[in-house]
């Protein structure tokens, strides 16, 4: 019997996972990536929640664990550059691991690709459905009939320009800009140790990272700019204006984000589709609800394609009532993120130096919380 054939559109987190997964559950994936290889980059990524259980029933969870992250502690610094509070972020027994986005697309390639077929430097243009399967038209290759599309493309899905409508109609800009540089390994003195300064409007964090540090930019912009994604000139002044007036080392990060040839910068934004599947096609991961600064994407990318690979092969032949029960499933987990993500961004980056006053009273208890507990603890 032929196996079902599923396009899988984006190599990031959730394609991959998606792939492995598939692959198990009688399907042919294929995996099609706009990129020429894997992305690069260091950009710190926690798996957490529900991609820990997948990671271990995929058996990489030693590997993610050995690839983690040296970073072991959050250095709160006032707007003169003075230290707040320490705070610890993990511990070697807790249920999280922190590693670069990188080293997880690579992980999860490697655990796919026996089983998937990727296609790089290529993408979607036209997707043609009809009751039997979809038509795709791509940039490169040659046309082919799929019976299942999945749009895991991320924020700015293609996928999802093509179904259901422009990128307008589901995402809302929370108001706040996010960019990124990598720094010379030199660029911190304590590997385990994340610094973070705020003053009101922007916050400035420098993270060690595995092997490459980076200095992390959220900011609102005085005057924000209509967004362009390949004007980095823009970017680049965009962050340095913001920057201009902070103190501690913001002038020489901003130096090292104006020197970069290409440096990550974009709006921060949340994705609300009424409905994830039209058709054939699905969404999955960012491409069907992106959820800002709250740090756990790829863990709902990989709980996704795990739960999307599972309602499959428990309705075979029925995609709608497949991707419907998947839809069910996810919703319940990203909802409460979506309805906390306001909150969030107004604790993480305050407007005002009386907000930011109160987030560094809250950071405070909960450090003092921890020190009571972790005592308590260590007297049992």
């Amino acid at each position: 019997m032929k196996k079902p054939e599923v396009l899988i559109v984006g190599a990031g987190i959730a394609g991959p996972a998606l792939a492995y997964w598939l692959s198990r559950k009688g399907y042919r994936p294929t995996v099609v990536e706009h990129a020429r290889q894997l992305r690069s980059g260091g950009s710190a990524i926690v798996v957490k929640g529900p991609a820990i259980p997948v990671a271990d029933r995929m058996g990489i969870l030693p590997q993610l664990r050995g690839l983690a992250t040296r970073n072991r502690s959050l250095t709160l610094l006032d707007p003169g550059g003075r230290r707040i509070l320490q705070l610890p972020l993990t511990s070697d027994k807790a249920p999280v691991v922190e590693v670069t986005r990188a080293d997880l697309s690579e992980v999860l390639h490697r655990s796919a690709q026996a089983e998937a077929e990727f296609l790089f430097d290529d993408t979607v243009t036209a997707l043609d459905q009809d009751a039997g399967g979809v038509d795709v038209t791509f940039r490169r290759s040659a046309p082919r009939r799929f019976d299942l599309v999945v749009g895991a493309d991320g924020v700015h899905s293609t996928v999802r320009r093509l179904v259901f409508g422009p990128e307008r109609q589901f995402a809302s800009d929370l108001g706040l800009y996010g960019a990124t540089v990598p720094l010379e390994p030199d660029a911190v003195e304590d590997p385990s140790e994340m610094t973070m300064l705020t003053v009101p409007n922007r916050m400035l964090v420098v993270h060690p990272s595995r092997t490459t540090p980076l200095a992390i930019f959220t900011f609102r912009a005085a005057q924000p700019a209509p967004h362009d994604r390949r004007n980095i000139a823009l970017h680049k002044k965009t962050v340095a204006d913001a920057y201009a007036d902070v103190p501690w080392r913001a002038p020489e990060l901003v130096a090292a984000f104006l020197d970069h040839p290409a440096p990550f910068f974009d709006p921060l934004t949340t994705v609300r589709v009424p409905s994830w599947s039209r058709g054939r096609v699905v969404l999955l991961g960012d491409a069907a609800a992106a959820t800002a600064l709250l740090g756990d994407g790829s863990s709902m990318a990989m709980a996704g394609a795990y739960a999307l690979a599972e309602e499959l092969a428990a309705h075979p032949g029925d995609h709608v009532r497949a991707f419907a029960a998947y839809e069910s499933r996810l919703r319940r987990e990203v909802g409460p993120r979506q309805r906390r993500v306001g909150l969030l961004s107004r604790l993480l980056v305050p407007r005002t130096r009386p907000g930011l006053a109160v987030r560094n009273a809250v950071g405070r208890a909960v450090g003092r919380t921890y020190r009571i507990a972790s005592r308590e603890a260590a007297n049992r």
